[in-house]
């Protein structure tokens, strides 16, 4: 970074070769920067004696980009981008009334989504904003305010409040649960299909533990359909794709309204929670707060 400060001492040129490299002109590069066409030229010509490269071919009200200026302009242009997204999202920070909660696409699709109407006639006021994630975020580095995790509730960067335990029973379209005649016992669920949740980074419990809590070991499951997200294993289920873990908090729903079937009588009570989480480092606002009680009194539901 000193090297490049030694060299431009000013982001000035930068910026300005960005606007005459994507608008193909000096003069509408001047026009968008407010600038004289004459200033753009001379920190052009200047960028490049800097550089000991020539950026542009000059032509009659023309200019185009040589290779190393193409170079250049895709390197300042993603660069630019990227800094303009941060200064959105710093800008955003300031904004009393956002408040961001993090959690996989299932949660907020089946658990969250339903409860929006009732969270906005009680806070009319504030802007939430559902963030999906396939992984863990660091809530104080990207500036979320709640997160949902599983777990035991022992986060070194976090507060947990438990939402619900994690219980996983078996479920599937009510049809596909009827045709299966020979589910009478756990083993024979074996022979059913089964729709695997397989995703990238979060690490999920499997069939195999699922039949070995149940004194079922030693299985290796190889067929099937397999997702890399539950909402789309729910999605399948409901389809008549086969049977698939049903996570209770998510899925109650979906099978008190006859979407699902369910053989809750072969739950699996993992011993871990569904807990609603917030930064240890920084206090919530006031808004955040306001979403962190409603949610929360939503738990017994």
């Amino acid at each position: 970074m000193q090297n490049i400060w030694s060299k431009l001492q000013s982001p000035r040129a930068l910026i300005i070769f960005e606007a005459a490299a994507r608008l193909g002109s000096f003069t509408k590069a001047a026009e968008e920067l407010n600038l004289q066409q004459p200033s753009v030229s001379a920190a052009i010509k200047q960028l490049e004696q800097l550089l000991q490269v020539q950026l542009f071919y000059r032509a009659h009200k023309k200019v185009m980009l040589t290779a190393i200026g193409e170079r250049l302009f895709a390197g300042i242009s993603r660069s630019l981008t990227e800094l303009e997204a941060s200064l959105r999202a710093v800008q955003e920070m300031g904004q009393a009334n956002h408040v961001t909660l993090n959690s996989s696409s299932a949660f907020s699709f089946y658990w969250m989504m339903p409860k929006l109407t009732a969270l906005r006639d009680a806070h009319p006021a504030i802007d939430l904003r559902l963030q999906n994630s396939d992984r863990e975020p660091d809530l104080d580095a990207e500036n979320i305010s709640l997160g949902i995790r599983i777990g035991y509730g022992t986060w070194d960067d976090c507060k947990a409040a438990k939402l619900a335990d994690e219980v996983i029973y078996p479920v599937a379209s009510p049809i596909v649960m009827a045709s299966a005649r020979h589910l009478r016992s756990l083993p024979s669920l074996m022979h059913q299909r089964l729709i695997h949740l397989e995703e990238p980074i979060r690490e999920r419990p499997t069939w195999s533990q699922w039949f070995a809590h149940h004194n079922i070991a030693g299985r290796q499951f190889e067929g099937g359909l397999r997702l890399n997200d539950y909402t789309l294993v729910l999605q399948a289920a409901i389809s008549g794709e086969g049977f698939a873990f049903g996570w209770h908090h998510v899925v109650k729903d979906l099978v008190s309204q006859g979407v699902l079937a369910a053989r809750q009588d072969w739950a699996w009570h993992t011993g871990r929670a569904v807990y609603l989480v917030w930064s240890k480092k920084r206090p919530l606002s006031p808004q955040a707060e306001a979403v962190r009680r409603f949610i929360l009194a939503q738990a017994d539901d």
